[in-house]
């Protein structure tokens, strides 16, 4: 089955939003673009927006390839898309906040209690205790796939500590800078105002202990994690502190940050550290990544942490498994978007399904990211298959299996001209008081041809993501 192209109809034809880009696009010099392309390649190079390749003794810091073609969705597309996103978040709110406290989902029977009781990324610590403002995910990564027409499904959720959203900004700038006629030609809808509605939804949810305007700060693990590119520019567009658990202390019941000035109370952290290193006190006591005593803190109402710890368990893809459920029983509505159809090897008859099919099937860890620990069938070696049926044999439980989609694509600029390539979704939600669904998001896009894997540490790049106004 032909993968569904989202600018051209056949040959000739173009979808209507990207009539006036096509028409701009056959105006240029083909050679002047690829210049182009270079000069967007030497921007990135020079601001520094590279991310970590762990593992790898060389190029370790890699430049995220970038596809001058933009990705264009119609404002009819998108607002399907946001109401079927919100409704989702909404929903996974919801979900946080039962299993740590009533779980009456599972006590309906909806989810199974052993995927709870017995998932790493639920936290005990956490049961009983609501966040300030009933919020747990505040920030959100919502990975879309599109396969035809009206045809969208949910990849995944990102409720932990979602990233790539420094490169949809980044991306845009680097666009308007370079094509600034374009933004007159077609009206596109704002994303690099990100930074200022997240100041504002994180000051939204400010814990009781804060006294007047807020203190934000943004903590990250440090200079060799991956995304530090993106925790440093997130905290300067704020106008921030970006902090590590190295400036942080626990004085008189409340976090506090050195400065010249002596120490500052901070009322609201957006931590980009992992559960497990946020307190040693309360998870690993090896960590020196995070901060002694700072869950002592957060239940006792001083503190404000995004995302709330906990928050994991929303993105093992056994529980991606159940969200339609999930999703009818907190709103009463069946799912506006759709999950991509999931065999959970955990169950004896899945595993059989899979075992027979997995030259045809996509397998994943449940706790898997980054295209890490996953099969794809088709573009797989028998010896490779063979080796994966060992793993899913000693341990069912730790897998799912999707069909492999016919993802949608979209053109990208090489020198002997366009070609399309397989591309996914990450729209950035932020909650607090209220939603608010950023309009385009993070593009990714499968730079080899004919490859599905659009991750950039596996070989993808990524696109400008253009919402229309009508």
């Amino acid at each position: 089955m032909k993968p569904f192209d989202e600018m051209l109809i056949g040959e000739a034809s173009v979808r209507q939003p990207y009539e006036r880009f096509h028409a701009w696009y056959r105006q240029q010099d083909p050679e002047s673009l690829v210049e182009k392309a270079s000069e967007a390649e030497n921007f990135f190079r020079r601001t520094g927006i590279t991310f970590a390749v762990y593992g790898e003794a060389e190029a370790a810091e890699r430049l995220i390839p970038f596809d001058l073609v933009p990705r264009i969705i119609n404002n009819r597309e998108w607002q399907k898309l946001a109401e079927g996103i919100e409704q989702r978040v909404r929903a996974l709110n919801m979900f946080l906040h039962d299993i740590y406290h009533d779980q009456e989902i599972v006590k309906a029977g909806k989810v199974p209690a052993r995927l709870i009781e017995g998932n790493a990324a639920f936290l005990p610590q956490m049961v009983g205790f609501t966040p300030p403002g009933g919020v747990y995910t505040h920030i959100i990564g919502t990975d879309i796939v599109r396969v035809g027409e009206d045809q969208f499904y949910v990849l995944e959720d990102n409720a932990r500590t979602p990233s790539g959203v420094s490169y949809m900004i980044e991306n845009r700038e680097t666009m308007m800078q370079m094509f600034p006629e374009l933004f007159v030609q077609n009206r596109v809808r704002p994303v690099e105002t990100y930074p200022n509605h997240l100041r504002r939804s994180l000051s939204a949810v400010a814990p009781p202990a804060c006294q007047g305007q807020p203190t934000i700060a943004v903590l990250t693990p440090g200079i060799h994690n991956s995304a530090y590119y993106e925790h440093a520019f997130l905290a300067d567009q704020m106008g921030v502190e970006l902090v590590e658990g190295a400036d942080l202390k626990l004085v008189d019941g409340r976090i506090r940050m050195r400065t010249t000035r002596g120490f500052k109370t901070i009322d609201v952290l957006y931590r980009r550290v992992d559960d497990d290193y946020l307190d040693p006190l309360a998870f690993n006591p090896a960590s020196v990544l995070g901060v002694a005593g700072i869950m002592e803190v957060y239940k006792a109402g001083g503190i404000t942490i995004a995302n709330a710890p906990g928050t994991g368990i929303s993105d093992d893809k056994a529980i991606y498994s159940y969200m339609p459920d999930i999703v009818e029983f907190y709103t009463g509505r069946p799912a506006l978007l759709e999950n991509v159809p999931t065999w959970r090897c955990a169950d004896e008859d899945s595993l059989a399904y899979v075992l027979e099919h997995l030259p045809e099937l996509v397998v994943k860890e449940v706790h898997g990211s980054g295209g890490y620990g996953m099969l794809v069938g088709p573009t797989s070696t028998k010896e490779e298959c063979e080796t994966f049926a060992h793993k899913l044999r000693l341990r069912p439980s730790n897998y799912i299996a999707q069909p492999t989609l016919a993802l949608s694509t979209v053109p990208i600029l090489l020198e002997q001209g366009l070609a399309p390539r397989h591309v996914d979704l990450r729209p950035f939600v932020l909650v607090s008081d209220q939603i608010k669904i950023i309009p385009g998001g993070l593009t990714r896009v499968a730079l080899k041809e004919g490859s599905l894997v659009v991750n950039s540490s596996q070989g993808g790049g990524t696109k400008d993501t253009w919402v229309l106004e009508d």
